[in-house]
């Protein structure tokens, strides 16, 4: 999980260790506002402090806060107006509101240690949650996935937290993975691409020559044939999955796997005309067209891209309209 991404786990274990502990959460958001709703920033009660609210600009104000919080042990909604100048100083077009939930933790008003430790849990677990406080009573309650709440569905989907009337619903998805299938030379800049974007990356080659730590160093390997590997894996919705090996004995049995899985993006190299012998391969198998058609082929957007770096990057904006646009996903 990516360090920035871990402000639950920060504050729990600073709670843990006895060091007092807050949590503050962007709620709401207007205009061009520094930090998505559901951002987070973790305060102890020496004011050292993990994560982000706003991108540097209303951080000192909400750590004063914090401090305050858990002294007196309640909870705050604290409002920001991000003025034009202070937002061109933390590299923004144009300033925004925001307004941030504090939370002292085991104090007062606040979570308590278990209710924050089933959240850690969840997340561990891979389960997605929604954290739903209550701003007027200070309860709160955790939802997990239910298949048959097409709104709490939705929200999964979407990976969007929102405040309704006095619920803040805090979406804590699990942490994003990309499998890549291949170790070719265009996997060398995609991992590099898509660790920087947050997510866990693992590759899978069968091939011992393509597989190597020369040229894939401190980088994990799956074992196995790539269908075995991927169903030990299970990508879920949170996983993208790209075959990049241009070998069909080792890119068609990975797509029938993670066709087989709730994968929110599928991409496979190759030219048009590979894709269509690969289309036709599947089909003789016994794949559905439905599910065929879930994969992006030829992989990545149609940005011209050339070099091995530049079919990385046009892969990553594919699998980011994916995933931030659910509704245009096959």
């Amino acid at each position: 999980m990516n360090q920035h991404d871990a402000i639950p786990e920060t504050a729990l274990e600073w709670a843990l260790n006895g060091r007092d502990a807050a949590l503050a959460t962007v709620i709401r958001t207007w205009g061009s506002a520094p930090r998505p709703v559901g951002a987070q920033l973790a305060i102890a009660g020496d004011m050292s402090f993990e994560g982000s609210v706003s991108g540097g600009c209303v951080e000192s104000a909400v750590i004063f806060e914090a401090a305050e919080a858990i002294r007196e042990g309640d909870c705050r909604r604290l409002s920001f107006g991000v003025s034009d100048e202070t937002a061109f100083e933390v590299g923004l077009a144009c300033g925004g509101e925001i307004e941030v939930m504090v939370e002292p933790l085991g104090v007062g008003q606040g979570p308590s240690v278990p209710e924050l430790e089933e959240l850690v849990r969840a997340r561990a677990d891979r389960k997605p949650v929604v954290w739903e406080v209550d701003l007027e009573t200070w309860s709160r309650h955790l939802r997990y996935r239910d298949d048959a709440d097409p709104d709490l569905e939705a929200r999964f989907r979407t990976d969007k937290s929102s405040v309704e009337g006095a619920l803040f619903r805090g979406v804590h998805n699990p942490p994003l993975r990309l499998v890549i299938v291949g170790a070719v030379h265009i996997a060398q800049p995609l991992v590099q691409m898509a660790r920087l974007a947050g997510y866990d990356v693992v590759l899978n080659d069968p091939r011992d020559s393509f597989a190597s730590a020369e040229r894939f160093p401190d980088e994990t390997f799956l074992d196995g044939w790539p269908d075995e590997a991927l169903t030990t894996y299970r990508p879920d919705a949170r996983t993208a999955v790209v075959t990049l090996s241009h070998d069909p004995k080792i890119d068609t049995p990975a797509l029938e796997a993670a066709l087989g899985s709730e994968a929110f993006y599928i991409g496979a190299l190759g030219s048009t005309r590979t894709h269509g012998k690969r289309v036709a391969a599947l089909r003789e198998a016994g794949v559905s067209d439905a599910a065929i058609a879930r994969i992006h082929g030829p992989v990545g957007a149609d940005i011209g891209a050339v070099s091995p770096a530049e079919i990385a990057v046009s892969i990553m904006a594919e699998m980011t309209e994916r995933l931030r646009r659910p509704e245009t996903r096959p």
